[in-house]
């Protein structure tokens, strides 16, 4: 029980700073769109903004997958 937890925390305490990692980059894309664009607020820029970092999310985690994945079958 305690080993299951402390993995639990574990995971939590990463997601955690990956969340904090996400919220810094969204600030500096954020920043460079509003220098690109002139304003942050656009909406055709952030719609774009959006679509581009979900394509990278879903293509990050295809990759990621698969990498563990490959890393469990050569153990």
């Amino acid at each position: 029980m305690k080993v299951e937890v402390i993995e639990k925390i574990a995971a939590l305490i990463t997601a955690a700073f990956g969340l904090v990692a996400a919220l810094a980059w969204n600030d500096a894309i954020k920043a460079i769109f509003k220098q690109v664009f002139g304003s942050a607020d656009a909406i055709g820029p952030m719609v774009t903004y959006a679509v581009i970092v979900t394509v990278v999310a879903v293509l990050a985690t295809i990759w990621i997958g698969r990498v563990a994945e490959n890393a469990k079958t050569k153990k």
